[in-house]
C-alpha cells in the first residue's frame, strides 16, 4: 500500500435520506446544522424532483454552516436512457439536476443515470445497448463538463437493475464519454453483492471513481457489518480517490423509496444514531490504515 495519511485523506458525509424524502427546504434547514454539530463534512442532497428544494437557499445554508454539498439524482420509473421512450424527458431532468449540482457547488450528480430503480430485463445484445446509453448519455455528461460537474454513474446490484451491476460493466458501457464530465459512483452495498473481489474491483475503477457511498452491508450503520472495510478503504487511498465517503441509508417514511431500496425494518436504534456511530467508525478505519 502507498504511503498515505489515511487519517485526513477522506471527508465525512451524510445522505439527508437517513431521515428524510422527499427533501424540502425546511427539511435541509433542520438537518444541517445537526449534521455540522455531530462533525460531518458533507452533506448529501438527493434531487427527487426539481423544485423540491431551493438550490440557491441550500447554498446559503451550507456557506454559513461551512457544510460542502454533494448532489445524487433519482431515477424512478420512466426515467430512462435506454430502449424507451421518455430519454428526452430523462435528460432535461438530469441536465436539472447538472444545475442544483453547480449552485450548491457539488462536484458530482451522482446514481443510476441509465435506467429506472427496479427496471430488469434480458439483455441479449449488450453492446448495442450500451452504444445506445453512451449516445443518450454523452449530451448530459457535455453539458455537466461545461459546468464543472461530473456525472458520477452508480453501478446497482441485480434485484435493482440488470444493465449496469458491476464495475467492469459500467467501465465498458462509458467508454468513450469525456471524463471531465463523467465517472464512477461506487456504493459499498452494490460492491458487496455484485463484485466477487470488491477491493480489487475499487482498484479496476481507478481514476474514475467521482464519488463514492457507503454503508453496512445490510443498509445500516458502517462497521456494524461483515464488510472487511479495511480492504475497501485502503484499496481507495490507493486507488487514488481523495473524494468524500457519503453514508447512505434510507428512511422508511417514504413508501416509494423504502420500496426500492427494500428497506423492511428498522437498520439501526435510530437515524441519529445510525449517522453519528457511522462517522465515528470511519474515522476510526481511517485512522487505524495510517498507523
Amino acid at each position: 500500500m502507498v504511503g498515505l495519511t489515511f487519517s485526513c485523506m477522506w471527508d465525512i458525509g451524510v445522505n439527508t435520506w437517513v431521515w428524510t424524502s422527499p427533501l424540502t427546504d425546511d427539511g435541509l434547514a433542520a438537518l444541517a446544522p445537526k449534521v455540522r454539530e455531530w462533525g460531518f463534512d458533507v452533506i448529501e442532497l438527493p434531487v427527487e424532483q426539481p423544485g423540491d428544494w431551493d438550490p440557491r437557499r441550500a447554498a446559503d445554508l451550507l456557506a454559513e454552516l461551512n457544510l460542502r454539498a454533494t448532489v445524487c439524482l433519482v431515477m424512478p420509473p420512466g426515467r430512462e436512457l435506454v430502449a424507451a421512450d421518455t430519454v428526452a424527458e430523462t435528460q432535461d431532468y438530469l441536465r436539472r439536476v447538472v444545475d442544483v449540482a453547480a449552485i450548491v457547488g457539488s462536484p458530482v450528480a451522482a446514481g443510476p443515470a441509465y435506467s429506472s430503480v427496479g427496471r430488469t430485463w434480458r439483455i441479449d445484445d449488450r453492446p448495442r445497448v450500451y452504444r445506445e446509453l453512451r449516445a443518450n448519455l454523452r449530451p448530459v455528461v457535455e453539458y455537466a463538463a461545461q459546468r464543472g460537474v461530473r456525472i458520477a454513474v452508480e453501478p446497482l446490484n441485480r434485484y435493482e437493475t440488470s444493465l449496469l451491476n458491476t464495475v467492469d460493466q459500467a467501465l465498458e458501457a462509458l467508454d468513450g464519454l469525456p471524463a471531465q464530465g463523467c465517472g464512477l459512483a461506487l456504493d459499498t452495498y452494490h460492491l458487496n453483492i455484485e463484485e466477487a473481489q470488491p477491493a480489487k474491483a475499487i482498484l479496476a475503477a481507478g481514476s474514475h471513481i467521482a464519488h463514492v457511498q457507503v454503508c453496512a452491508n445490510d443498509r445500516g450503520t458502517p462497521g456494524r457489518d461483515h464488510q472487511d472495510w479495511s480492504a475497501l478503504l485502503g484499496a481507495l487511498g490507493d486507488a487514488g480517490y481523495r473524494g468524500p465517503l457519503c453514508i447512505e441509508s434510507f428512511t422508511p417514511d417514504n413508501a416509494a423509496i423504502a420500496t426500492a431500496a427494500s428497506i423492511w425494518r428498522p437498520l439501526a436504534d435510530s437515524p441519529d444514531a445510525l449517522a453519528v456511530e457511522g462517522l465515528a467508525f470511519l474515522h476510526a478505519a481511517a485512522a487505524a490504515l495510517a498507523r
